[in-house]
């Protein structure tokens, strides 16, 4: 296949970029490479797929030096005239959209960030499959768009209208508007809400990244909610892999589709400190804070939906994932 994927200098673009590449599938691979988090992890990252730093110029093509089936270009979302000459220069079979200004905190701060990459930009990129008839988009939708439900574990048949952040709200919105181009254009879609993804080249935004680094430099983790908190900590390879199974499925029997995608099994924050502490071998200091704006008390994916296209399969537990994390972590 032919694939576009957004977000391919990003954590979870990465790495569907690789296992693109190592099957046999041609990708192109866009990023705008911002400074939301440090520069270097992103470099380092294109790096590993054969793009060198010094080659990127933003609209220009870089080939590949490792795969001769990749090409890169740094290139914004809702830079319509170059989103709009990029569908029309080439012929993609899937897309995988997974760009987007990430973050809840940094949503309250830098609200029109979110408005021009989630939703100008996917704007842009539904203009640009309708107009090329796309096989099959698969974009990132996220766990935030469930916001202040109750109810776990969180069910792709439950209200998600109660954003607790602009992020959420932004995701939300995705779905929406790719429900309408589905049913107007007969897209095929699949939006996939994401429960905390972890593992190696992840983002430094992330708990797993801050309290690793705060840990071994014997600063204090800032741990909010008094630790009182669970997420369903979801590692890269099961994400990636799941997501190949996908785009491999046969089309949507409808066009419009919403799945969880996570392990299934929430895990506290101070069970997930634990496994740090014993990967690192050196315990943590805890500076214990209230609850942040646009934070939610838990997270629990109920993935019946997506075992049913994908089969059940078995899922990485938290302490394989935190230790492959580590070992990561220590060698970069």
């Amino acid at each position: 296949m032919k694939v576009l994927v957004t977000g391919s200098a990003g954590f979870i673009g990465f790495h569907l970029t690789l296992a693109l590449l190592r099957r046999g599938d041609q990708v192109i691979g866009i990023d705008n490479i911002n400074d939301y988090y440090e520069l270097s992890l992103k470099y380092a990252r294109l790096e590993e797929t054969g793009i060198s730093e010094n080659a990127i110029a933003y609209g220009k093509a870089v080939r590949s030096r490792k795969y001769g089936r990749y090409t890169f270009l740094k290139l914004a979302l809702n830079d319509r005239r170059r989103m709009e000459e990029l569908f029309a220069d080439q012929s993609f079979d899937m897309v995988c959209h997974l760009a987007a200004q990430a973050g809840v905190r940094y949503s309250l701060t830098n609200p029109q960030a979110y408005i021009d990459s989630n939703i100008n930009g996917f704007m842009n990129v539904l203009e640009g499959c309708r107009k090329q008839q796309i096989k099959h988009l698969v974009y990132a939708s996220s766990s935030s768009v469930y916001g202040l439900n109750k109810e776990m574990p969180f069910s792709t048949s439950q209200p998600a209208d109660r954003p607790a952040s602009l992020y959420a709200a932004t995701k939300k919105s995705n779905e929406l508007m790719a429900h309408a181009y589905s049913h107007l254009f007969h897209l095929p879609s699949t939006g996939l809400r994401f429960f905390t993804v972890y593992g190696p080249w992840g983002r430094p935004d992330m708990a797993l990244f801050l309290f690793t680094r705060a840990i071994l430099k014997g600063e204090p983790l800032k741990v909010f909610n008094y630790g009182l908190m669970k997420r369903d900590f979801t590692y890269i390879d099961d994400i990636i892999s799941r997501m190949l199974l996908l785009l491999d499925a046969p089309e949507p029997t409808t066009p419009y589709r919403v799945l969880n995608i996570g392990r299934g099994k929430p895990v506290s924050l101070f069970d997930f400190i634990t496994e740090i502490e014993k990967n690192l071998g050196k315990k943590a200091l805890h500076h214990y804070l209230p609850m942040q704006d646009g934070d939610v008390l838990e997270t629990w994916a109920d993935v019946t939906e997506l075992e049913d296209i994908c089969g059940q399969q078995a899922w990485v537990s938290t302490e394989e994932g935190v230790k492959k994390f580590i070992d990561w972590y220590q060698k970069y």
